[in-house]
């Protein structure tokens, strides 16, 4: 259970702690990345809420994700044109899609909770 607080801790850290530039021109492809990344991180929690977690589905669709929309800003830069928009619209979309998502199970089983809750109170006042 620390393991993954002491990464997160570990790569904030060396985070903070190193610097370096990107060109300008990686902009879109990072751009990219860091939103295929989210999307599939938020697609991972939804499915195990939903209790359908399966890495090798986690896995691939991040690589397969984040392959496509590489090669759309890359086939964007070759003939002009911004393609890159379309894959932070979609992932856009599904990050919020998700989020929502989360947020309705975790509403509904705090609900849930306290309607057990409440009920148990009462059948014990009777």
């Amino acid at each position: 259970m620390w393991l993954p607080f002491l990464g997160l801790l570990l790569g904030f850290l060396i985070g903070q702690t190193l610097t370096f530039t990107v060109p300008a021109n990686f902009a879109p492809y990072f751009s990219v990345a860091i939103l295929a990344t989210l999307d599939s991180t938020l697609g991972g929690v939804t499915a195990v809420m939903k209790e359908k977690y399966d890495a090798a589905i986690l896995m691939t669709g991040f690589f397969i994700n984040s392959t496509v929309s590489a090669f759309l800003v890359l086939l964007g830069d070759w003939i002009g044109v911004d393609l890159y928009y379309v894959a932070v619209f979609v992932f856009g979309v599904r990050i919020f899609q998700n989020i929502a998502i989360i947020r309705r199970e975790l509403v509904s089983k705090y609900l849930s909770n306290n309607i057990k809750n409440s009920q148990s109170t009462t059948h014990e006042v009777q």
